[in-house]
């Protein structure tokens, strides 16, 4: 199979790497010479993915009409705020009939729109053409052929046993799911919990704190999620509470870095200096608190992360706040 995939930070290296493992012929689009140069002569990304070596299968150019002509699937791996503005220059290069992958975990400012949403209505794209991929994909692991697990989302159920079958490898076990809204939105919202989670780690707070963050974040997706349409086992699964617990829990975790950053008091600014990596859930926070606020959803913990990273609260303040709430049942 013909495929291409725009971005080279390290998910979208590494999701090129799948795909060439599975034997597509895949070519990646970079928006550096050298960086396209190094994957195409070096077989490697040294500044997204060190030390990983990529198929021969696997090359790249800065051309975006290049990289996907004639390609039957396009994978787009770049920060989700930007994506809206770069589609309008890409789609006319994409083939009628490709079958367009999101790889991007985020919730668009202001018009409160998943990825998916965007690429279809920017690019023109139909909706059985439209898959999500989303699950617990830490981009290092996933290059160093360690064991996992992925959720392949697509209205059209053989779309996505063609997705499924182009990413199988014995280290990367796709599955199935025609819920694209709910893995669209596990993606998005695990990236704020997963702020709060670095935050309190930071903090120097306890496993018992960091189990009620999981665990309370989870709840606040399902009922975002069931109040928009979605599957409530869809969070309960690989796209839910897998990506959830590599999110929080891992030191590969981009936003669970930048949370523990916030927590030891650093502006966003500094922390953003520090890590040099787009950490999603800094600007999803805002949109999701605009969606579940126009749905009607009690996101508090959401709501208290936007606090810490655009109002100034001390996260201090923000787990006493979150605390004193009033009580609910469970």
């Amino acid at each position: 199979m013909r495929a291409a995939v725009i971005g080279s930070g390290a998910w979208g290296t590494a999701f090129a790497k799948v795909l060439g493992d599975a034997g597509s012929e895949v070519t990646m689009r970079a928006r550096r010479e050298p960086v396209a140069a190094e994957i195409r002569d070096q077989h490697g990304n040294e500044g997204s993915l060190p030390g990983v070596r990529l198929s021969k299968r696997v090359t790249a150019t800065t051309d975006l009409a290049e990289a996907v002509d004639g390609a039957e699937l396009i994978a787009i791996a770049v920060p989700s705020q930007t994506l809206r503005g770069n589609l309008a220059d890409w789609a006319p290069f994409f083939p009628k009939d490709a079958t367009v992958i999101s790889l991007m975990k985020g919730i668009e400012l202001g018009t409160l729109k998943r990825m998916s949403e965007v690429i279809m209505e920017t690019a023109g794209v139909a909706p059985e053409r439209m898959v999500v991929v989303s699950g617990p994909n830490l981009a290092p692991e996933i290059a160093a052929d360690q064991p996992t697990a992925t959720v392949v989302a697509c209205t059209d159920e053989d779309r996505a046993r063609q997705v499924q079958h182009a990413l199988a490898t014995p280290y990367f076990r796709p599955y199935t799911s025609d819920d694209v809204l709910g893995c669209e939105l596990g993606g998005a919202v695990k990236n704020v919990i997963a702020l709060a989670y670095g935050m309190a780690t930071a903090i120097g707070l306890g496993d018992n704190t960091k189990a009620s963050l999981i665990t309370r974040g989870l709840a606040e997706t399902s009922r975002l999620g069931v109040a928009l349409g979605a599957d409530p086992l869809t969070f309960a699964g690989l796209a839910g509470l897998g990506d959830l617990v590599a999110s929080c829990s891992s030191r590969l975790s981009r936003n669970r870095t930048f949370g523990e950053h916030l927590g030891r008091g650093e502006s966003l600014e500094q922390a953003q200096a520090a890590t040099r990596q787009t950490a999603e859930g800094v600007k999803s926070c805002l949109s999701i608190r605009d969606l579940a606020r126009a749905h009607g959803v009690e996101m508090p913990i959401v709501e208290q992360v936007e606090r810490v990273c655009h109002e100034g609260v001390d996260p201090r303040v923000a787990v006493k706040l979150l605390m004193t709430r009033e009580m609910k049942p469970e």
